[in-house]
């Protein structure tokens, strides 16, 4: 019998996930797996780079969930610091080169996967390249970022952009001694709320002693006479340090994708049916930070890059690709974080996120404790909850506040995913007991104060 050659471009989450199941499903004699990895590492965790910096991690191997000899041991032929140059799929193969070498070649396959991530957004400003800027997207970027810091310590750094990657830097540098300043293009920190939220994240990070500069755009990176980077220019004011970290976000790889004239959405991501195979092609599938995925709440195709999702994306693909089934239906937008003990957490729509799409909605805020007021340790916490005018249909969460707010969130994803009313969520079995909540739980006021909302739009 002769076996099917699967080839996944990508060994990291989605990549790697899609070949251990596929393993898992069919052995060597049925499926033979080849997996290109340009960089260095395999299936490791970027999302935990920032704790890494900040020492809660204690080293780099820690972040590596399977190491490429693993993979080999699985019978997986995963070929590290070999890069996917051409994709021919009229011909069902791939072109790669060696980058130690310098060999190439091309791999025929009966099936590919393309898991080929996302790259850092990196501006094309004056010194962005300078020795002194650095990304944190790979392994190789923490440890130079961590080589940096041993060399200057406890000085003055800059962070540009304040999403989830921003603030999580910008707390690892502040517990490392520097002086933080993080300078952001959006009025407020934290982009995936609504303004009125990323205030509180505002206010919260200037009290922690974090500089934070919202509303302008670093036009420069500031160079000493050796070429080194010494601080950002922006809105006509400087800001000098030592150390200047980039979180701006990310967006797709997917240059080999349209190079192959495969179909590419809204946000440059790919484009799949619910068994993640690429829209047209039945042979080719594509998960991870690459592709866009369904809003459940919208009903609209967005780009959510989360190892979460690549991971569950590896699962089905991996599934697929043997010959089982599996589906991945959608997202509802679920994201937590934290800068210190402040806890940052969003699921379903944003005002303009349902502005964008024509729903009508009501808000409601509310203020609360993360346990009950009596108890030692309750800390406030902030509920903000969209609802859609006349039905009630929940719309979405935002949190802000201490004490295990974040993770209340997943409530609202459940929520959400379900279809719930804020008005049957407020009927909802919550666990109770002082010491981990209020009677009334902060998302249950939230969900009574936006069933009220909507009872008073619709009169």
């Amino acid at each position: 019998m002769t076996s099917e050659r699967l080839v996944i471009v990508g060994g990291d989450a989605a990549g790697m996930s899609a070949a251990s199941q596929a393993r898992r499903t069919k052995g060597p004699q049925e499926l033979e797996i080849t997996a290109f990895e340009r960089g260095r590492f395999s299936s490791y965790s970027a999302c935990g780079i920032p704790y890494w910096v900040a020492g809660d991690v204690s080293g780099r191997d820690r972040l590596i969930a399977r190491s490429p000899e693993e993979h080999r041991a699985r019978g997986i032929d995963l070929r590290m610091r070999t890069e996917v140059t051409e994709l021919d799929v009229a011909g069902r193969r791939v072109r790669w080169r060696a980058l130690e070498t310098g060999e190439e070649g091309w791999t025929g396959y009966d099936k590919l996967v393309l898991a080929t991530g996302a790259r850092p957004v990196r501006p094309p400003l004056p010194g962005i390249d300078a020795p002194g800027v650095h990304g944190v997207q790979t392994l190789g970027d923490g440890q130079a970022l961590l080589d940096a810091l041993s060399q200057e310590p406890g000085r003055r750094a800059v962070v540009v952009g304040a999403g989830y990657i921003g603030v999580e830097m910008a707390e690892a540098l502040l517990r490392r001694g520097y002086a933080v300043t993080v300078v952001n293009s959006g009025e407020q920190p934290m982009a995936t709320l609504d303004p009125d939220m990323g205030r509180l994240v505002h206010e919260a990070m200037t009290a922690m002693g974090i500089t934070v500069v919202g509303g302008t755009e670093v036009t420069e990176v500031l160079t000493d006479g050796e070429g080194r980077a010494r601080g950002v220019r922006a809105g006509g004011a400087d800001h000098p340090a030592e150390l200047v970290v980039l979180g701006i976000g990310v967006e797709p790889e997917t240059a080999l994708a349209r190079a192959a004239g495969l179909p590419l959405g809204a946000h440059g991501g790919l484009l799949t049916d619910l068994g993640m195979r690429v829209r047209g092609h039945e042979d080719v599938w594509a998960g991870g930070d690459c592709v866009e995925v369904l809003d459940l709440v919208s009903g609209r195709e967005r780009y959510v890059p989360l190892g979460t999702h690549a991971n569950k994306h590896g699962q089905v693909i991996g599934s697929n690709a043997a010959g089982g089934y599996g589906t991945f239906p959608g997202v509802v937008g679920t994201a937590v974080s934290k800068v210190c003990d402040l806890e940052i957490a969003r699921a379903g729509l944003r005002e303009k996120d349902a502005r964008a799409v024509g729903l009508r909605f009501v808000t409601a805020t509310v203020e609360s404790t993360g346990r009950a007021g009596y108890f030692p340790g309750a800390a406030p916490m902030t509920v903000k909850m969209l609802a859609e005018y006349r039905t009630g249909r929940l719309l979405g969460v935002q949190i802000v506040g201490r004490d295990g707010a974040a993770k209340r969130v997943d409530v609202a994803a459940v929520a959400l995913t379900a279809g719930m009313t804020v008005e049957a969520m407020t009927a909802l079995d919550l666990g109770y007991a002082p010491p981990f909540s209020p009677v009334w739980d902060p998302v249950l006021v939230a969900a009574r104060k936006a069933t009220a909302a909507v009872r008073a739009a619709g009169a």
